[in-house]
């Protein structure tokens, strides 16, 4: 069975819905909508896991540790009660999880320098370069998660990296919130650039970029994927609400009239981007 349509970065295995997740499921894939759930830690890696393996098909995960979690920072009691401190990335243990053929990427991961000191960034540069190694030992894509850091990011990536021309890495930035010329550099990399509900909102800098419209009529269509980020960030008409994978048709919906194309075009070439990207 080919999706409708594809939500590539969610958190749908977070306490944010462990009350209602088989309804939030099955309102999910009864719309023909595929998933993918996202790992931050040792702890959310394993529950996307399970999560995924509770269905057929339609539902996948990543595993990995968001850099936020390699120090202490503010953790949202959406994504867990627990801590998800880890400040080394334990890389057999993800190695190891890596492996399920459920799990189609690694991460989230990347660098967050939204107020952070010195020590903090060295410390995730480090991780960050670990997760890389892993995506190029397992031949899975990376996810990554880049905020107030996108210079950095690259800088890895064509530096320490690109040397590698026969297996240089490779994935999506998920919630890309930089600049023309930032994201002009990521697809010279190859890596696609995911979009959030947040290009449904009014112009805000609070979000990164500032014209998000400029950038998604630039980009060509066969590199961009759609996401909700649930439970975080719902796109209008819900904004506010606890956002759920079933509203990425809402983001597909702006992307499409951005690019001044249908819907359902827009729709099935962004499924197959996901499909393509994730090797599903």
């Amino acid at each position: 069975m080919t999706p409708k349509y594809f939500d590539i970065h969610s958190h749908l295995h977070f306490p944010a819905f462990s009350e209602d997740i088989g309804e939030v499921m099955k309102r999910t894939l009864d719309s023909g909508t595929w998933v993918v759930n996202v790992g931050t830690s040792k702890k959310t890696s394993e529950e996307a896991i399970a999560l995924a393996h509770k269905y057929n098909e339609g539902v996948y995960a990543t595993v990995g540790l968001h850099p936020i979690h390699t120090d202490k920072s503010h953790h949202d009691e959406s994504e867990s009660s627990g801590d998800l401190i880890e400040t080394e990335f334990d890389y057999e243990f993800y190695k190891k999880i890596a492996l399920d053929p459920k799990v189609v990427a690694i991460g989230e991961c990347g660098l967050d320098f939204y107020h952070l000191g010195e020590d903090s960034k060295k410390k995730q540069i480090e991780n960050f370069e670990k997760h890389i190694d892993l995506s190029l030992d397992v031949g899975k894509p990376l996810m990554l998660h880049i905020r107030d850091a996108y210079v950095e990011a690259l800088e890895i990536l064509n530096t320490k990296y690109k040397i590698q021309d026969t297996n240089k890495p490779r994935g999506n930035v998920h919630f890309f919130a930089g600049d023309l010329e930032i994201a002009k550099k990521f697809l010279d990399l190859g890596f696609t650039l995911s979009f959030t509900g947040v290009i449904t909102y009014p112009k805000s800098k609070k979000y990164g970029a500032s014209d998000y419209e400029e950038i998604i009529k630039m980009i060509p269509l066969d590199m961009i994927m759609a996401e909700t980020d649930a439970p975080y960030v719902a796109p209008v008409p819900h904004r506010g609400e606890r956002n759920e994978s079933l509203y990425v048709i809402n983001v597909i919906k702006k992307i499409a009239e951005i690019k001044k194309l249908p819907f359902e075009e827009v729709a099935s070439v962004l499924v197959k981007n996901s499909l393509r990207v994730f090797g599903i």
